[in-house]
């Protein structure tokens, strides 16, 4: 086993202690982890969670003890774990996705929230601001903005050069949908591209959504930002490399789970933040007066060995600007 595995295994069977293992001791604060995913999928979330929350002072198990909550793809059943999060009178809660978030702050006007998301914060009706947001919530976003899905597109172009119709995956119920529709089509106007949009509401619609894209002669694909399609990664990585489809996604993440290349702000850098604000609220800090953090750096992965299974050759001038190279 590979170091990266092993530790990603062991942070797994942490996030997985009985709760008697884990038992609070009085007076330690208890945080509360909302997410719309699985634990086996938010492994490397959780573990960047404790390293945010271990820069602020705080160690799970010694001054701090979590509560996690897996709505396991079925984003249904997170207002009822978020209500349970609420009864148990959490001092703070870290909701990771928007279905999580605002799912949290529809249970709470006094909990303290940090969120983590992949879209603009505003638009999705978390907070009225950026700067100052105000209320009993906050977090970190990763918001892949219309100049980002222009450069995925651009990246995707010079790695398929001859494509003529470049696919768009979106996920039908998430909140920031029509905002993603409309600025892929505004970045593939400007670059001359012709796009096709499919829909994937759930894991069950993967197959139809790669069939109709063949069927309808698309040569590549961009899947956008969606806490579905990340929890999913394994299975839309695989999909793509089934239906042969050259594929860019918005994380690191999907490269490293066998994708072709990412371009995008770091997912597991975000949830350190989200453990960082956690600790800076849990000190005595108002969460309505922490800025909701955006990206500074995005990061360009491609995988070589996918690459050679699509029979693709990377320009080297692509590889020399790439921030990880996945052999």
């Amino acid at each position: 086993m590979r170091r990266r595995e092993f530790i990603l295994a062991l942070g797994g069977a942490a996030a997985a202690w009985p709760l008697a293992a884990r038992a609070q001791q009085p007076g330690m604060p208890v945080v509360g982890f909302l997410r719309s995913t699985s634990a086996n999928a938010s492994i490397d979330l959780v573990a960047a969670l404790r390293r945010g929350l271990a820069e602020a002072g705080y160690t799970e198990g010694q001054n701090i003890a979590i509560e996690y909550r897996w709505a396991e793809n079925r984003d249904e059943r997170l207002p009822a774990l978020a209500a349970d999060l609420v009864r148990r009178q959490c001092a703070l809660i870290v909701a990771g996705g928007n279905a999580a978030a605002l799912a949290a702050k529809s249970a709470t006007m006094t909990i303290p929230i940090v969120f983590a998301t992949g879209d603009d914060p505003v638009k999705v009706g978390l907070v009225p601001r950026l700067n100052r947001p105000g209320g009993n919530i906050t977090g970190i976003s990763f918001y892949n903005s219309a100049d980002l899905e222009s450069k995925q597109l651009e990246l995707l172009r010079e790695v398929v050069p001859k494509a003529g119709v470049i696919g768009v995956l979106v996920n039908p119920t998430g909140a920031a949908v029509q905002s993603q529709e409309s600025e892929a089509q505004v970045a593939a106007r400007a670059l001359g591209l012709q796009l096709f949009v499919v829909n994937a509401a759930s894991e069950r619609d993967f197959d139809t959504a790669f069939a109709t894209l063949t069927q309808q002669r698309v040569e590549a694909l961009l899947i956008v930002g969606n806490a579905l399609f990340t929890g999913q990664r394994y299975r839309l990585v695989a999909v793509a490399a089934r239906y042969a489809l050259p594929t860019i996604y918005p994380l690191r993440e999907f490269v490293a789970a066998g994708g072709l290349m990412s371009y995008g702000g770091s997912l597991t850098d975000a949830y350190r933040q989200v453990g960082v604000y956690a600790g800076r609220i849990l000190k005595g800090e108002k969460p309505g007066d922490l800025p909701v953090t955006l990206p500074t750096k995005f990061e360009l992965v491609i995988n070589l060995q996918t690459a050679k299974g699509l029979g693709i050759e990377i320009p080297p001038m692509l590889l020399a600007r790439a921030d990880e190279v996945i052999e």
